[in-house]
């Protein structure tokens, strides 16, 4: 296949669009792309996926990428927000360097584009209430009726807008509308609130203004303003197209920014909706916004998730037009897909089952060397201590073995990985609950791994660790946080009847080898046949090291191989 052929292969609608603007020379300038967040709240996975492809455009096609807070509402935003979504996208890898704005930075510009708008006899004072607004606007198979305000003159509507900006009005009492068409099939130019009134002080601009633009109408002249070419959003706002074109035509701003769309995508057993998460936090249902059962990025990152891996589940969906439900599993597949051939293999024992190997000297300890990573000999080889008392899983011991069982067993053999076959003697218990408590065998000298005589054969192979050697560790276990990815449905209804309860599992009594001694903040690591586990950043502490499950080892994706 040809280069051209393979590019025209691989483009999708997106790319479509833009590149015939690009051949149209819609622009005298660079293809400029931007991702709006209100710092209301924290980044989720569906905020990646919109990062990624604002980026990602302005990426290929060599232009620019803007982060832009659309802070129109002092009554929600707040600095941490902003702080937290800058160190979100720059952890991602998509960081937008000197373009950072702010929406309330243009409000003197956007004040002005209003007034424009009223000289023009485009938008009207309204005195409605919000309810009687609403009202007024129709439904989807019945026309609205106009406001009794809508013919106010010009003079009159200038007047009463300078009084809603100097104060004179309480909060609600009155907006500025676009006078467009209450009969329009789409509902959203059928006279759209362009400003409303609300006191209060905003994390910015305090109490600079007391009246602030609605989103509709601010963004598209935000866009104007920053130059923009693309300004690409999920499905929700196509409906809201035409009032974003509306505007930029009524102001003439030449080569105007195109809204175009793309499909949203939810995940199976997780919630992006901000209502939804704040709720979860608020009611303590989780630890946090970085809870690591949340899919928010903070969440996410103390869980371990890579922004690598995030990047290539974005690539994975690649470009879609509809609202698209993707399962979980995919994600964890690509982040085993990330992990697998970077990070080291080591042996963690998360159920503890002493082992007492009676024909090895007592004060002896054996330095085996380990492979860091099968799959990258690049990561090199680790020193690891074998000893007469081991700790091997407890679910890696069966007494009374059922059909398929190849570890280890009374009376039976196993290798210990990297080190010796052992056979388990005798089996000690607890006198007061009758609970196994320790194991006692013997191991076969002649059989270390990579020895002359290491070729016999046993069914299995465990991992272990050397008692005196281990590293305590705590370890949680996660599995989905959510049984129902809707949520509450009816008025007072809880969410505890949507809550997986084993969503969280804390094993206490881990015992990790030394190689882990040194492991820090967010470091990762594949516990052998457990999964792979990354540093916890919140809990760690000097003296406590808790590691957070991100993944098991099997892929369950379908799509994976």
């Amino acid at each position: 296949m040809s280069n051209d052929l393979e590019a025209a292969a691989a483009e999708n609608y997106m790319d479509k669009l833009i590149r015939e603007d690009i051949e149209a020379e819609i622009y005298s300038r660079g293809i400029c792309t931007r991702f709006p967040p209100e710092p209301n709240g924290y980044l989720h996975i569906g905020s990646a996926f919109a990062i990624h492809t604002n980026y990602g455009i302005a990426q290929k096609y060599g232009g620019t990428f803007h982060l832009r807070f659309d802070d129109t509402n002092p009554l929600k935003e707040d600095m941490e927000y902003v702080q937290a979504i800058i160190r979100d996208i720059e952890w991602l890898g998509c960081s937008p360097g000197e373009h950072i704005y702010y929406g309330s930075d243009y409000s003197e510009r956007i004040y002005s584009s209003a007034l424009d708008l009223i000289r023009k006899g485009k938008a009207y004072v309204c005195d409605l209430s919000p309810e009687e607004v609403t009202a007024y606007r129709g439904t989807l198979t019945e026309p609205g009726k106009d406001s009794p305000y809508r013919e106010r003159s010009v003079e009159e509507n200038l007047r009463l807008f300078s009084g809603m900006r100097e104060g004179m009005y309480p909060t609600g009492s009155r907006v500025l509308r676009a006078k467009i068409n209450m009969a329009s099939p789409n509902i959203n130019l059928r006279d759209p609130v362009l400003y409303r009134i609300i006191h209060a002080e905003h994390y910015r601009t305090g109490d600079a203004w007391c009246i602030y633009p609605m989103y509709d109408f601010a963004h598209p002249i935000q866009d104007a303003i920053e130059g923009i070419t693309h300004s690409l959003c999920s499905l929700e706002f196509k409906d809201h197209r035409p009032l974003y074109d509306w505007v930029l035509e009524e102001l003439g701003v030449e080569e105007a920014p195109r809204q175009r769309e793309f499909g949203r995508v939810n995940l199976t057993g997780v919630v992006t909706s901000k209502r939804y998460l704040r709720a979860l936090v608020a009611g303590n249902y989780v630890d946090g916004w970085d809870d690591p059962r949340l899919p928010t990025l903070r969440g996410l990152r103390r869980r371990g998730f890579t922004p690598g891996s995030i990047k290539g589940f974005v690539h994975e969906i690649g470009m879609v037009r509809n609202q698209t439900m993707v399962d979980f599993s995919m994600l964890e597949h690509c982040l085993r897909q990330d992990l697998k051939a970077t990070v080291p293999s080591i042996m963690a024992v998360l159920e503890p089952l002493k082992v007492v190997i009676t024909n090895y000297e007592a004060e002896e300890t054996e330095w085996l060397t380990l492979a860091n990573n099968s799959e990258n000999a690049e990561l090199g080889e680790r020193a690891v201590p074998f000893s007469g008392v081991i700790y091997m899983e407890r679910e890696d011991f069966m007494e009374e073995p059922s059909p398929g069982f190849r570890r280890l067993t009374l009376g039976g053999e196993v290798r210990l990985k990297g080190a010796y076959i052992i056979r388990c003697n005798e089996v000690i218990r607890n006198e007061a609950t009758g609970e196994i408590s320790e194991l006692r065998g013997t191991y076969d000298p002649l059989t270390r791994s990579g020895g002359a005589l290491s070729g016999r054969k046993v069914k299995g192979t465990i991992h272990w660790v050397s008692a005196c050697h281990g590293i305590p560790a705590e370890v949680y276990l996660y599995e989905k946080l959510l049984e129902d990815n809707d949520g509450p449905k009816a008025e007072g209804e809880t969410w505890e009847a949507y809550l997986n309860p084993d969503s969280m599992k804390l094993m206490k009594n881990c015992l990790l080898e030394p190689y882990a001694a040194n492991a820090k903040s967010e470091d990762k690591f594949q516990f052998m046949r457990q999964g792979y586990f990354c540093v916890d950043n919140k809990l760690t502490c000097e003296d406590r090291l808790v590691f957070n499950r991100i993944v098991p080892l099997k892929d369950t994706w379908k799509g994976g191989k």
